[in-house]
């Protein structure tokens, strides 16, 4: 198994464990989680001759469950302990196998929750002597909505037994959650390590629809050639879009998804550990836990929710004192997450805006004061422009109707608050546009404009007549231009 030397998480969590404590624990990917569980709990198997199913390991992906039971296998070796991975997504003859083994009993099962609730509800399960129970990942479980289905399996299992909750954050629901399901817990905290020395980090702002020929860019120009490079996108509905974008521009590519059948899912990631292709596109289901080592590069193509995930992902290059490269892509929703990144790893990295010289286009401005909060919102990210800000930099657009030279008809943009008199409307800064797309003069104060009114849904009286009591027609003490009804 290649074990010469116990990581600190092990030396401090395999003594707490062999005394039968209840454990909450914190440690980053790839520091050696699952076997400071796996290594103590065998050995209790082995001493105990259980004749029934004795410990529940809870995961929140498929790999990982899959990772688990093969590494279930190789210790056990030694022991004569068994295990069976509970998991959905495969054939339909996976279900039958999968209640075969619940109803005969294996020492360890590994579950999703999901699945196994399934399994649950049909009536052949039986935990009533489970003795261990192991939450591994517990933060991406929680994340990712497992926390009623974990509650609903905690309350089927003996209240005596031994609960061990292994997480790579330790944000305060975590907190809350094992208060729920742990007794007088011992707590091991390790810090989030800084990013090895041997990562090259870039930061390059972009829209998303720069995203992908910067991304071209950087791999023909890359110093060091791509053998081996994770992308890591937010949404699984991109993921065959930019598989399919990297193979048009000649790049041998593959995804890797929750939506892919569990059967090519592993078929892929086997294919990609053995070199078959240099590229794998995959979401967060990748980010933790799954044992994938020596890429030379890893992009962020989408910026990852918390600080420490992004730890987590480049993490899986240089390592063993190797290089490797890590390029993560800057849009405007994303810069209040680059500074809870920075502060994270304690530096500050050069932020590169190059897409204007390669004719890409202006890249954002980081601004994370003024971008703060934008994610979500339509069209943001998206290279659109909505006119000039302080700083000459053209500004999103938040919606709209496309029209000549693009710009936006305003129509579809919701009702402003009536501004005080005399000042100017967002628009008289500028060129006005008008809905047939024709540039209308910049107005300077008192001048009259002919830009034709928007039409209003309430019928108007006859022309030329002023409802009572109504300004929507001119400011006070302006002068307008008379629109006839319908124009």
């Amino acid at each position: 198994m290649n074990y010469l030397k116990a990581t600190p998480i092990q030396e401090l969590a395999i003594p707490k464990i062999l005394a039968g404590r209840d454990l909450i624990a914190s440690a980053q990917t790839g520091t050696g989680k699952t076997a400071a569980y796996l290594i103590p709990l065998l050995d209790r198997i082995s001493h105990a001759d259980h004749d029934h199913t004795s410990t529940l390991i809870l995961v929140p992906t498929r790999e990982l469950a899959k990772q688990i039971d093969e590494q279930v296998e190789g210790f056990g070796y030694f022991v004569q302990a068994n295990s069976i991975a509970i998991y959905g997504g495969g054939k339909g003859d996976d279900w039958d196998k999968q209640r075969k083994a619940l109803e005969t009993g294996a020492d360890i099962i590994i579950a999703t929750p999901g699945r196994l609730i399934a399994h649950m509800q049909l009536g052949y399960v039986n935990f009533d002597k489970i003795d261990y129970l192991v939450l591994d990942e517990a933060d991406k479980m929680l994340d990712m909505g497992f926390s009623d289905d974990i509650l609903n399996i905690v309350n089927k299992l003996p209240s005596k037994r031994q609960t061990l909750l292994f997480s790579a954050t330790m944000p305060n629901k975590i907190r809350e959650f094992s208060s729920r399901i742990l007794i007088e817990p011992e707590e091991i905290r390790l810090a989030v390590s800084k990013p090895a020395a041997g990562i090259d980090q870039q930061f390059y702002l972009a829209f998303d629809n720069q995203k992908l020929p910067l991304l071209a860019h950087l791999i023909q120009n890359s110093p060091t050639p791509v053998q081996s490079m994770v992308l890591f996108t937010s949404r699984k509905s991109e993921v065959n879009g930019i598989v399919r974008a990297l193979s048009k521009l000649g790049y041998e590519a593959r995804g890797i998804s929750s939506d892919l059948d569990q059967d090519d899912r592993e078929v892929v990631l086997r294919d990609f550990k053995n070199k078959a292709f240099p590229i794998l596109v995959a979401t967060d289901v990748l980010s933790r836990g799954i044992d994938i080592d020596n890429l030379t590069h890893v992009v962020n193509y989408d910026i990852p929710r918390d600080a420490e995930d992004y730890v987590h992902r480049i993490g899986r290059t240089a390592r063993a004192a190797t290089t490797g490269t890590a390029i993560t892509f800057i849009s405007d929703q994303d810069q209040n997450r680059i500074v809870s990144i920075e502060k994270l790893i304690e530096r500050e990295v050069e932020k590169q805006s190059i897409t204007e010289e390669l004719g890409m286009g202006k890249s954002p401005v980081f601004d994370p004061r003024r971008f703060s909060g934008l994610r979500g919102k339509a069209g943001f990210g998206r290279g659109k422009s909505r006119g000039k800000g302080r700083d000459g930099q053209k500004r999103p657009e938040s919606g709209g109707v496309p029209t000549a030279e693009g710009q936006t008809d305003r129509r579809s943009r919701e009702k402003r608050k009536p501004r005080p008199e005399g000042s100017a409307t967002p628009t008289e800064s500028v060129t006005n546009f008008a809905v047939d797309g024709e540039p209308r003069p910049v107005l300077a104060e008192g001048q009259v404009t002919d830009k034709p009114k928007r039409r209003k849904k309430r019928r108007r009286g006859p022309k030329g007549e002023k409802r009572e009591g109504s300004d929507a027609g001119s400011r006070q003490g302006q002068p307008t231009a008379s629109v006839p009804v319908g124009e």
